[in-house]
């Protein structure tokens, strides 16, 4: 809810003017009574420990630093169930996106002058003990006052940098064109992260365009297009220095922001000024923008000045926009053709098809003389194979309509395949299971369990789930959570029996419906069992060597065999054994690097999907698709996304879904087997979406 004009905040600021809001909160002006100043007043809405944390941080890093290119902060508090706020300097003047709109591209020595102002603060910033990242550099965060002073300005994604420390939870935004690839994800961010973010912002003054995106860049997925051919006016030797600083390898780019400052002035014939004394062009007055609007510098480029950030559009919705635009291609083609059969039957009766006498009786008739076609009454018409046992056919007698028990969703056909995934979603603050339909936005709820619940497994009839409970957040491995069965409907909870101290989770249902594995902590360490649906047996498929983990079953489709991880050395493995535990022998070796896992085996049996990451470093996400039986079949798929994680075929082996990202979030995404056609289920930032599993086609 955003604060009335006059509104009077902790008893100290009157809120005089809602500068902008967000997806967190909204910015005020507001004048501080005890001392009859303007301030900003920063608010947060989101009250989970996630963003308190966030805004708590930026509190602390505004309230310890003092640099003339910061602003300060001089009040930090919390109103119950309303919100936090944050009291800042107020900087009065544009920003630099306001300004770029206002003037088109800037002229050299002005950016010359704003690069260097901000290679100071980040300068003072990175000088910490320890360092403070800035992580959002972008037009919309660089102030001008109206004396010309340049300000750094919005620390909602700073984090004190720890060295080893892996991106913060708390962090989970970024600006798409100013962000290096690092940023997204589980990589290391450190200082020269604000220098990409920089040099793309000095990058799109000079230009008027947004650069590429640095995940796409690392992703080979796009370049960056040199800055000289969007402006050639900039001069060659800044330009190479912006596209330096732009490098998608931190150890290409300038390793400090003091090296990126005597870059940018030495890059032209200027006078070094003091620290804390670049200045440029103040903004206008207010009566000067009223006396002439539509001024603009000579230096605009005729293309318009793009918004800051992109709007996304989801993948799925642009497939969705392809589909109704060969729709209406296909009806217009349609019509042509019924149009020139109408006018045609006219003149060619005899030519005319059967189905057009039907439609338009009053033409004239053709002389055909019809062939009768007998069928017996006790003729059975064979149908379709069934997607989930080719094996198995049925007759339109045989055949019953089923309702589909959940909400309003009902399977939709694309290919041989439908259109529903069961996930797991944070959405209400602790994980719980959501079935969706892929083509519309409606997510329904199936288990409410106190504790969470996540790691969805199908029943081969498509009617059941079994889930791993509790399960509050994503996590690696869940000590002391059990399994549970659940119909679709949300009814018919059943715990399946559990071990004490112990804790079973990844639960994978066999094809044939027999037996469910998982991987369980009952031994002390990650262990393969498997509980037989009649009996409730449980048996303990594979015992390893202690501390030498096997987990992530994965069935063959005639339920024969199991794939699985197992950490034989320092990385992980796959490993392939028979269902009752025997049998066991390496499927696909790893090295002592490189470690794979979550396997998934497809519906046919031909190939097998998994994921590789490296143990020693970042590196983006590799999927592989291996042929069974053929260990030196592996073959990379590309796949522009963060992170590939719990593949999941869909049950005629079309499409695969898995989840995506790391500590910025997680997402669902589909896409074909070989990586097209990808498109993202899960859009929302603000909750994490995981565990995808595919529904069979119920039965």
């Amino acid at each position: 809810m955003i604060l009335e004009n006059e509104t009077l905040l902790h008893k100290r600021y009157q809120i005089r003017e809602n500068l902008g809001q967000g997806g967190m909160g909204s910015v005020y002006r507001a004048i501080d009574e005890n001392l009859g100043v303007d301030v900003a007043v920063k608010e947060n809405l989101f009250t989970t420990e996630e963003y308190a944390r966030q805004f708590r941080l930026e509190a602390v890093i505004l309230a310890n630093i003092r640099h003339p290119n910061l602003p300060r902060v001089s009040d930090h508090f919390v109103i119950a169930g309303e919100g936090q706020y944050l009291v800042m300097d107020f900087i009065e003047g544009e920003d630099l996106r306001q300004r770029m709109e206002r003037v088109g591209v800037l002229p050299e020595d002005e950016v010359i002058l704003i690069g260097a102002a901000m290679c100071d603060a980040l300068s003072y910033l990175h000088a910490r003990k320890p360092p403070i990242l800035h992580r959002d550099i972008k037009p919309g965060n660089v102030k001008i006052s109206p004396d010309g002073h340049i300000f750094l300005v919005d620390f909602g994604l700073a984090k004190v940098y720890q060295g080893n420390q892996a991106t913060t939870t708390g962090a989970r935004a970024m600006t798409p064109g100013y962000s290096p690839p690092e940023q997204y994800g589980t990589a290391r961010t450190d200082t020269r992260t604000d220098i990409y973010s920089l040099g793309a912002t000095l990058y799109a003054a000079l230009t008027g365009v947004i650069p590429e995106d640095g995940l796409a860049r690392a992703m080979d997925n796009a370049q960056l297009t040199p800055l000289r051919k969007r402006n050639p006016s900039v001069s060659r030797h800044l330009a190479s220095v912006i596209e330096k600083a732009m490098e998608v390898d931190p150890a290409d780019r300038f390793q400090t922001a003091d090296d990126f400052k005597m870059a940018l002035l030495n890059s032209k014939s200027m006078t070094q000024q003091l620290l804390g004394t670049y200045t440029i062009t103040p903004p206008p007055s207010e009566l000067e923008k009223i006396s002439d609007p539509q001024k603009k510098s000579s230096n605009a480029l005729t293309h318009a000045m793009p918004p800051e950030e992109y709007p996304f559009v989801s993948p799925r919705k642009k497939q969705l926009e392809r589909e109704r635009r060969n729709r209406r291609i296909l009806f217009t083609a349609l019509f042509t053709v019924l149009v020139v059969g109408f006018i045609g039957a006219f003149f060619f009766p005899n030519s005319m098809p059967e189905f057009l006498q039907r439609l338009f009786p009053f033409l004239p008739p053709a002389e055909i003389t019809p062939t009768p076609l007998e069928v017996s009454p006790s003729t059975e018409i064979p149908l379709v194979e069934n997607p989930v046992d080719p094996t198995a056919t049925a007759t339109a007698t045989e055949i019953q309509p089923t309702a589909i028990p959940v909400g309003q969703i009902t399977p939709t056909p694309i290919g041989a395949d439908y259109l529903q995934i069961a996930y797991a979603s944070t959405r209400t603050g602790v994980a719980q299971i959501y079935l969706t339909g892929l083509l519309g936005d409606e997510a329904i709820a199936i288990t409410n369990m106190p504790g969470g619940a996540c790691q969805p497994s199908w029943s081969p009839d498509g009617n059941r789930l079994v889930f791993t409970s509790p399960c509050a957040i994503k996590k690696d491995s869940y000590k002391g959570s059990d399994l549970y069965i659940i119909n679709v409907d949300g009814s018919g909870l059943q715990q399946l029996p559990s071990s004490p101290g112990g804790g079973d989770f990844e639960p994978a249902w066999s094809p044939d419906g027999k037996k469910i594995a998982f991987t369980s902590l009952r031994d002390g360490y990650m262990q393969i069992y498997s509980y037989d649906v009649d009996s409730g047996k449980m048996d303990r498929l594979v015992k390893t060597p202690l501390n030498k983990p096997a987990r992530q079953p994965s069935w063959s489709p005639d339920s024969r065999q199991i794939i699985y991880a197992y950490q034989r050395i320092a990385t992980y493995e796959l490993w392939l054994m028979s269902s009752l535990g025997s049998n066991e022998r390496q499927f696909f070796a790893s090295g002592d690097v490189l470690s794979n896992q979550y396997p998934s085996w497809s519906p046919d049996g031909q190939y097998v999907l998994f994921s590789q990451r490296s143990e020693a470093e970042f590196t983006f996400p590799n999927l592989f698709s291996i042929k069974a039986g053929e260990p030196n079949s592996a073959l990379q798929i590309k796949m522009g996304v963060l992170s590939v994680e719990n593949v999941n075929y869909s049950p005629g082996g079309n499409w695969i879904a898995y989840e995506s990202g790391g500590d910025r979030g997680y997402h669902v995404y589909y896409s074909t087997p070989s990586g097209a056609n990808q498109a993202r289920v899960t859009e929302d930032v603000t909750f994490d979406d995981f565990d995808p599993a595919w529904r069979p086609i119920p039965k």
